[in-house]
């Protein structure tokens, strides 16, 4: 069950890392002072990968939780 916590981890972070840049991406659009039309644009390709990354940042800490209980 520890390699269940781990691959976890790994999945959670991944997620983490994947938010980060959607904020990243997202306050670069706006401080390039896009217009309305285009920056409503980027927010709305990022809003997929931004569900994306939340998604597997849930399911990678459920599988530590699990872990840990199975341990």
């Amino acid at each position: 069950m520890e390699l269940l916590i781990w691959i976890g981890a790994l999945i959670t972070v991944a997620g983490l890392a994947g938010l980060i840049w959607c904020i990243l991406r997202v306050a670069r659009a706006r401080r390039a002072g896009l217009d309305d039309e285009a920056l409503r644009e980027v927010v709305r390709k990022t809003v997929t990968l931004n569900m994306a990354a939340l998604f597997g940042s849930v399911i990678g800490l459920m599988m530590v939780i699990l872990g840990v209980f199975l341990a």
